[in-house]
């Protein structure tokens, strides 16, 4: 009786030669420490908002470069010099627009999710009222809301369309 008291109840350190992983879709893949370090940081909000105002910095400029040389100058005849600081004005407004937009939506909806542990469209209409709410703000608070409301509906219903 001794002897398996001590075996239940004893150290737990029973050590295996042999370690049995299921096999479903093909070989088992084990990750070492460094991929999952690298995979925590790639997967963090810090990283994704991060890189949400970089591509939406790179997609604004891009978008409002295309928007101001699209765009008629109405007026007297410009030198290139003028339509060039014109154009590099409308660019990184767009830039900065498009960088604020991604930051403030990823940044939210990532924390969201994060809170809530379930990834559905609830998170989007979240992120996408918070995000709305603070462009709108810069102009006054009934823009503020109708900014939060808008955008919040717009993500909504993106969020739809993608998952369906």
């Amino acid at each position: 009786m001794n002897h398996l008291a001590q075996y239940f109840l004893g150290p737990m350190a029973r050590y295996r030669e042999n370690i049995t992983i299921p096999r479903n879709l093909g070989p088992p893949v084990i990750k070492t420490n460094d991929e999952k370090t690298v995979e925590a940081a790639l997967e963090s909000c810090t990283f994704k908002s991060v890189m949400s105002c970089v591509l939406g910095y790179g997609l604004g400029g891009a978008v409002g470069l295309f928007t101001a040389s699209v765009g008629p100058s109405v007026g007297q005849q410009q030198t290139a010099r003028e339509i060039l600081r014109e154009m590099k004005t409308t660019t990184l407004s767009y830039a900065k627009n498009f960088a604020l937009l991604g930051a403030v939506f990823s940044a939210v909806e990532c924390n969201v999710e994060s809170y809530r542990g379930v990834s559905d469209w609830r998170n989007g209409t979240i992120a996408g009222g918070v995000t709305g709410g603070v462009i709108g703000l810069r102009v006054g608070v009934k823009a503020g809301l109708f900014g939060a409301a808008g955008f919040a509906a717009f993500s909504t219903v993106i969020d739809y369309f993608m998952r369906h």
